[in-house]
């Protein structure tokens, strides 16, 4: 009988060397355990999924009305492979009117979601053994630099800069880099850049790329992706900011990731889109069109239309905006009265996206079977099968560091579901010795 590591051997085999050693998403395994002890029968508050429950969060019904309209048109052949131009010429005029940017159309490439358009900017980039460096926490840049041969260097933040990057903390990395990706609001915390540390970041690669003019060694640039699909969907004070409205001169360098998934509850839809300097914009075109992931014509067109009804987007989200929020404030009140009831738990006030980052702290504390804590993956255990209380661990980002971090979502959760798990997670937390 073969062994189960000969056979494992085997299998990775029979695939690339890249395939055979990348690694599954963390969550959707998560996912995976959570939905096995649902079907159990068991109360289970899912705070994992980086999604919207429809019935929860649906999408704008202007959106939905008009997709139906363009398959009852026939609207189903392939589009253009960079996007119809109606709804490049919307994504266009929305940028200009909501966020001051001007660029032309060959700029916007429309995309089978944001996805894509990450994987198109690391694969035009990036060759084999090119340096990205990126913070931990944050969303799969880990993965996709092992997709396309790059060296990742992840940069590790903390919470007294609000687990992201500065200037100081990128000075050294970035030198030599071919990209640096950065997104706000971010996923897996919900915090979000402030004007000033984003600009002393940009300052910095413009220094960078300046540098390496000066040196006349024909040294690629160094270019900055800047995730921003959660940019609607921020809350209170907070003021969404992006590199080329503070430093205008670093937009040859920029290039944006976007999409309708996040603010408009659309994550099936697959709508996103890539702005940037042309050149490089083209390239991904000519990438993802051998690829095939552009986005279906029906929501293409319902997309456009979208964009250009800016009373329909403000009323969406008077409404689907202040239901984010009120989880997520619900959420951190419940984690603060825990704290001040002298439990280990603390989070950061919501900002924006639909996550707050908390903090369980239960490492070297033991569990009411004696056994002391750990890792995080411990602490997600006993809160999950506990207390029904679902949250990803920061390792799924990046981090290292059994610190006691989870990210929180809130966009398939109802405020009752909140409601009621929270003397849940007391009591669990009130067994911990």
């Amino acid at each position: 009988m073969k062994r189960l590591d000969d056979i494992a051997a085997g299998e990775a085999a029979r695939a690339s060397r890249m395939a055979g050693t990348l690694v599954g998403s963390q969550i959707l395994k998560v996912a995976g355990e959570i939905r096995e002890i649902v079907a159990r029968g068991r109360t289970v508050c899912n705070l994992t999924v980086g999604d919207f429950s429809p019935a929860q969060f649906p999408i704008p019904t202007g959106l939905r009305d008009r997709i139906i309209e363009a398959l009852r048109q026939g609207e189903t052949n392939y589009p253009p492979s960079a996007g119809l131009p109606g709804l490049r010429e919307s994504i266009r005029e929305f940028y200009r009117e909501r966020l001051g940017l001007d660029y032309p159309l060959p700029a916007v490439l429309v995309t089978g979601g944001a996805r894509p358009g990450i994987y198109a900017t690391f694969r035009v980039l990036c060759d084999p053994g090119d340096r990205v460096v990126f913070p931990v926490p944050s969303w799969n840049n880990d993965y996709y630099c092992h997709m396309v041969g790059a060296q990742a260097v992840p940069v590790a933040t903390s919470p007294e800069t609000e687990f992201l990057p500065t200037r100081d903390m990128l000075a050294l990395p970035i030198r030599g880099a071919r990209m640096l990706a950065l997104n706000s609001p971010l996923n897996p915390t919900g915090t979000c850049f402030e004007p000033e540390p984003l600009a002393a970041i940009c300052d910095l690669v413009l220094e960078e790329n300046a540098r390496r003019e000066r040196a006349g060694r024909q040294e690629r640039p160094l270019y900055l992706l800047y995730d921003q699909v959660y940019w609607m969907l921020t809350f209170g004070a907070t003021q969404h900011v992006h590199p080329v409205e503070l430093r205008p001169e670093i937009a040859p360098y920029t290039i944006y990731i976007d999409g309708i998934s996040k603010p408009f509850a659309s994550t099936g839809l697959r709508v996103g889109w890539v702005v940037g300097p042309e050149d490089l914009v083209g390239r991904m075109s000519d990438f993802l069109g051998h690829v095939g992931s552009w986005a279906p014509r029906p929501e293409q067109l319902a997309t456009a239309e979208l964009l250009r009804s800016g009373d329909e987007i403000e009323s969406y989200h008077r409404v689907m905006k202040r239901g984010v929020e009120a989880r997520l404030d619900r959420l951190f009140a419940g984690l603060m009265e825990l704290k001040t009831r002298g439990l280990p738990a603390d989070a950061f006030p919501p900002m924006g996206a639909i996550y707050l980052s908390a903090r369980f702290d239960l490492i070297g504390r033991a569990a009411p079977d004696g056994h002391v804590f750990r890792t995080n993956e411990e602490i997600r255990r006993y809160l999950l099968h506990e207390a029904g209380f679902a949250a990803v661990a920061f390792q799924a980002f990046g981090v290292r560091e059994d610190t006691g971090w989870f990210r929180l979502s809130v966009g398939a959760v109802s405020l009752e579901q909140i409601e009621e798990v929270l003397p849940r997670v007391q009591q669990a937390l009130e067994r911990v010795q």
